[in-house]
Order: structure tokens, then sequence, then C-alpha cells
């Protein structure tokens, strides 16, 4: 049996009469992005705090890789706290040190690195977060974004075991929230490093989590996969659930993966009764991560907003459209023919690829490749859900593209 890299076991804290955390059991798996939802005001940024060892549990234990924290030596204490990295909410910046020297912090705190190599290091992580311009300004010099961008290149540099985040995408728009999830995900696969979440942004945050938590009235009712999650029939997980309902997808505007998961179920209901069909679309953005490296997070999150802009103004509003992964977005068509659907996706092809993200102009520094690909299939009397995904995927090919030229210019 794997052991969990970070434990909690009948967890307790008091805060005069108030409970805040009662008896809470936690596991948090090596490699993995755990997030922990909840309401406001019931105890997610407590529980952080008590991992990373800001406060003590009044009852219960914590234990990493096996071990109790309270009974760690001082020199097992000091390793651990070496390991784990911290993002504030509040970002926590140093208003009088620069940009630069507030990444460079946790290094000259925690290392014995020479300063060229401090240096280095600091300037890569400003270069990977497209803060160069900012690099000697203070944080009231830069925006809440950039600021944002400053905390999480601050936890990253010295590339820890595991980096906790509390609300790291608080205060941000919808572009900009994503883009941080979306560095978040892409140097976690880098890094391999573990992260723990504190988060409200559903649906956004499990596009990118391996593990969900639910916090309700100081205790976890709740922690597996985002699947699990949805079709947990817990009736503490079931009413979170309905109270995001009304959420949709804010960087495209779009419904949610469970919405549309629904919808494609009862459709498919109706067609076997009557003995119709409808059509089916999934776009997915090929490269993502490769767009994240060579032009940037918020360039790769413009991109799946640009799609999900164009999908809403070509077919009509009373079909459905959801984001349904990091780079995938599907439709469910029962309003429309098979027919009408591929002349309208072939309209939409042909205006995604006059968008600006198309124009070789717009990345004058990269020659990087990309497509989107869109398939198209048609649900049938008798046809599974399982069967009809895989249709729809097998089904793609590339509606809009961009190549690298040999020269070095992209086209």
């Amino acid at each position: 049996m794997t052991i969990p890299l970070v434990e909690l076991k009948n967890v307790t804290k008091r805060f005069d009469k108030r409970t805040v955390l009662d008896r809470v059991n936690l596991t948090i798996f090596e490699g993995d992005i755990t997030t922990i939802i909840g309401k406001s005001g019931v105890g997610k940024s407590v529980l952080l705090k008590h991992i990373i060892g800001l406060l003590k549990p009044d009852e219960g234990e914590i234990l990493f890789n096996g071990k109790r924290l309270k009974g760690m030596t001082r020199k097992e204490r000091k390793s651990f706290k070496q390991q784990v990295s911290y993002m504030f909410q509040s970002n926590a910046l140093f208003d009088s040190l620069t940009v630069f020297e507030n990444i460079a912090l946790p290094l000259r705190e925690k290392t014995r690195l020479h300063e060229d190599a401090i240096r280095s290091k600091v300037l890569a992580q400003i270069d990977r977060m497209e803060l160069t311009e900012v690099t000697y300004k203070y944080p009231s010099q830069i925006s809440g974004g950039m600021q944002k961008r400053v905390a999480l290149a601050r936890s990253l540099v010295t590339e820890p075991k595991i980096i906790l985040f509390d609300e790291p995408t608080a205060g941000l728009d919808p572009l900009r929230k994503n883009t941080v999830l979306s560095m978040i995900a892409h140097y976690q696969r880098k890094i391999r490093f573990t992260a723990i979440l504190v988060s409200h942004d559903i649906p956004d945050v499990l596009f990118i989590s391996n593990r969900v938590a639910i916090i309700d009235s100081g205790r976890i009712p709740f922690q597996g996969t985002p699947m699990e999650l949805e079709q947990s029939e817990n009736p503490v997980v079931q009413e979170f659930i309905k109270g995001q309902a009304s959420l949709k997808d804010e960087l495209t505007g779009l419904d949610t993966r469970r919405d549309i998961e629904n919808m494609l179920i009862q459709e498919m209901g109706r067609v076997n009764r009557l003995q119709e069909s409808f059509p089916v679309v999934m776009f997915t953005i090929d490269n993502l991560e490769q767009i994240n490296e060579h032009i940037g997070h918020i360039a790769a999150q413009e991109i799946i907003q640009c799609l999900g802009t164009l999908i809403k103004d070509h077919f009509d509003t009373a079909d459905t459209s959801a984001r349904y992964s990091q780079n995938e977005i599907l439709m469910v068509l029962p309003h429309t023919g098979l027919k009408e659907a591929k002349q309208v996706l072939d309209e939409l092809a042909t205006d995604l690829q006059k968008q600006e993200i198309f124009q070789a102009k717009t990345y004058p520094k990269a020659c990087f490749s990309f497509s989107i690909l869109a398939g198209l299939a048609e649900a049938r009397p008798g046809t599974d859900l399982d069967s009809l995904m895989g249709q729809v995927l097998s089904h793609q090919k590339i509606i809009a593209h961009l190549k690298c030229t040999k020269n070095g210019e992209t086209a």
C-alpha cells in the first residue's frame, strides 16, 4: 500500500470556543495536485497552515512520509520545511523589494548558493513567468495579475517537493485566473512537485486536479478524483455540486462538463425513444504544452478563449457547448442537423484561421506549430456514450493551423 506523502489523522483545531477543524482526515499523495474546496470561512486556509507548520493541532497528528511531524527532531523538521513552499492568498510580497529581490529571497534564506547562481535561477523564473519587463520594479508598480505571477515564481524558485497554494487566483479576471492555474499545472508536471491548493474556482481548478477534497462544517466528507466527485451520492457533495450548477466556465462563457454530460445522456435517451439522431463535435487544441513553452501561458489561455467565443458566435444558442478539459470543448447539437453542422463547422474553421492567434506577426519571437482539431460524429439509436466519444475523437481533423517554417519564421 502506498504511503501518503502527507497525512492528517483526526486533526482538530479550535479558536476560543469555535471548532474550525473537527477530527479531519486527509491524505495527500506524492506527485498529485490535490485541491481543497468548500465555502468561505470553513477552515481551508487553516488546514494549509497546519500542513506547513504555521499552526499546530489541538488534537490529532500530521505525518510526512509516514513520520509524525510532532515527533521529528529539530534537524528533521528543518529538512521538512526546506522541502515545502507556500504561496499566500495575499501574495505576501515585500513592498521594499523589487520583483527580482522578492523571487530571490527564498534562495538567499534557504540555500548557500553563490550570488551568480541565484541570479541565474531568478532570471530564468522571471523569463518563464513573462515578467522580464518588471524585473526591477516594486510590487506597487505592477498589476495584481503580475503580482500573482511573482508570488508563483518565488514559490517555484527553490524547486520544492511540496507547494501549498492558498487561493492562488483570488482577485484575478477569468483570463489571468486560468493562466495561473495553467502555470501551476505546467510546472507541476515539469518539476514533479506535490501541489496542495485551496480554491473556490469551480470548475476551472478541477481541470488540473488529480484529487479533490471538500471541507464542510470542519470535516472532510469527501476526497477522491474529480470524476468521483461528480459521481458521488454523498448528500454533502450533492449539495455542493448543486450549488455550482449555475456556474459556467469563466474563461469561455461555456457550460461545465457536468452540464453537458447530463444533457448528452438526456438527449441520447431521447434518441433511443424516438429513433432519431443528432451531431456531436469535439474541438481540441493540439500542443497546448508547446504553446505554454513558446509563447506563454497567457497566450495559451487567449487561444482557448478565442475558440470559445467563435463557437458561441457560429452555432445556435439552443445547442450546448462546454469546456470539457483544459484543451477540449465539446458541443451537443440536438437542434442542428448533420448537414447544417458540417456547414457551420466549415464556416467556423475559415473564421478561426483569420484570427490573430493564427497570424505570424502575433508571435515575432517564436517558432512553433500548433493546431485546432474538430471531430464530428452522430449520436444514433443504440450508441453508448463511450463509443460516441470514441467516434468523435477518431474523426478529428485539423481546422486551423500555425506552422513554423524551416527558415525560423512562423507561417
